[in-house]
């Protein structure tokens, strides 16, 4: 049916909800080039500002899905996924894609980029000499049914509406919509084929979350869109307050992750990666509760068969895996400043987006898509809120190639940290869980 683009704006502008099939023409016509942007752009303003209601995201999330290509598995495989709403030294997916993979999971994990203040999957995957990202969706559900799961870039035939409203969203002011957030991470996650999804969505100073009741209202948002196409959803509900790790940087916290799966755990890494494969597990049927879950996810680290599984899809990806037992094939930073504390105290804040933002100084990460990354810059940094650190202590280092601009980054970072002499107690890392 042919519907005229002005009414339908104005529709939704004054508060009224528009129907799929209103919905749909306006999609399709848009990637036909029959809507122009001005008129795309109109409507996403307003979404974010009318809101949605349930029925128009599920629409909304179809209309991204019928855009592209959809990868069907057999429905007895249990395909499960995880995706976090970003944050700074989040190598989770590192860990837990060959974790649940070990344990018998299919994980079609579709990754994305680092674009501001946080870091992206593919560029620490590509950090590993010859990884490579970009496969044909059908060689993608080749490499997870044979080795239980890959970790790829989102194809040009996968979701292209998603990826064109996503691209002018983001010059428009149209990015923080629930209902527009929803429909771009539900509609890759449906379409890779996940009968099981677990969410992070994180809060904070690293996040775009910024408190527990937002997080709720998309989490609502996310669940609800999932259920109406049959999938499971559970969301965990995890602080972003303070850097995840010790490492930020693409090579550096590959090389924390591939320790991690040697069994070299940090308290944080360790608490966020198994809740969240719990969550797998559990919603597969894989596990019947928490308990029993972390003791099949620490089995498969201590018997090596997580990291056998990182190794296998690194060779099967094109990458060298040799990398798992010498870190010097690793591109190498040329400097290593240190971060030193100025003042003797507890730290009652961590500017993570700051520190963020400073490391694409050095090449870290990316301020727009076109920036090339030096894969070896970055920084180790090791305090969490609640820490007590000392006058003169090093609290971290700095990696970089570019010396000058590495001491500016080590200026920019100490002044991320609040350090009070008032004892402060550490924060909760998972605030809750929505289960599924």
């Amino acid at each position: 049916m042919q519907y005229n683009p002005v009414e339908l704006i104005l529709k939704k502008r004054d508060g009224g909800i528009l129907n799929p099939a209103e919905i749909e023409y306006f999609i399709q016509s848009y990637l036909a080039g029959e809507i122009p942007e001005y008129q795309m752009t109109a409507l996403l303003m307003c979404f974010y500002f009318q809101g949605a209601m349930p029925e128009e995201i599920s629409a909304l999330t179809k209309s991204y899905i019928d855009s592209g290509t959809r990868i069907e598995f057999d429905p007895a495989l249990p395909v499960a996924d995880k995706h976090s709403t970003g944050g700074v030294g989040d190598k989770i997916s590192l860990m837990l894609a060959p974790i649940s993979a070990a344990l018998g999971l299919y994980v079609p994990m579709i990754s994305g980029r680092g674009l501001g203040h946080t870091g992206g999957t593919l560029d620490k995957l590509e950090a590993i000499p010859g990884f490579n990202t970009q496969f044909s969706m059908e060689d993608f559900r080749d490499l997870v049914l044979k080795h239980g799961y890959a970790l790829v870039g989102q194809s040009s035939a996968m979701v292209p509406a998603d990826k064109r409203i996503y691209a002018l969203r983001d010059v428009t002011g149209t990015v923080e919509s629930a209902a527009l957030i929803t429909a771009s991470i539900m509609s890759k996650k449906i379409a890779e084929g996940s009968k099981y999804l677990v969410i992070d969505l994180k809060i904070g100073s690293g996040a775009f979350m910024p408190n527990l009741r937002r997080a709720r209202e998309l989490a609502e948002h996310l669940k609800r869109t999932g259920e109406s196409f049959g999938q499971k959803v559970s969301v965990v509900f995890s602080n972003m307050n303070s850097p995840l790790g010790n490492a930020v940087g693409n090579a550096l916290e590959t090389i924390e992750a591939i320790e991690y799966l040697k069994g070299n755990y940090l308290p944080d890494t360790y608490e966020i990666t198994t809740a969240l494969v719990a969550e797998m597990l559990i919603m597969a049927g894989k596990a019947q509760d928490f308990m029993e879950a972390e003791r099949m996810i620490q089995g498969v680290v201590e018997d090596g068969s997580a990291l056998a599984k990182f190794a296998e899809i690194i060779a099967a990806q094109g990458g060298n895996p040799d990398v798992i037992n010498d870190y010097q094939l690793f591109a190498q930073a040329k400097h290593q400043i240190p971060i030193i504390a100025k003042n003797s105290g507890y730290i009652h804040e961590i500017d993570s987006r700051a520190i963020g933002y400073a490391l694409v100084r050095i090449k870290a990460g990316r301020m727009k898509t076109s920036d090339t990354l030096d894969y070896s810059s970055g920084a180790i940094l090791k305090p969490k809120i609640g820490s007590y650190v000392q006058a003169g202590e090093e609290i971290g280092r700095v990696h970089c190639n570019d010396e000058a601009k590495g001491k500016e980054v080590v200026e920019m970072i100490i002044n991320a940290y609040k350090i009070l002499e008032a004892e402060k107690e550490p924060e909760a890392l998972i605030y809750e869980i929505m289960k599924g």
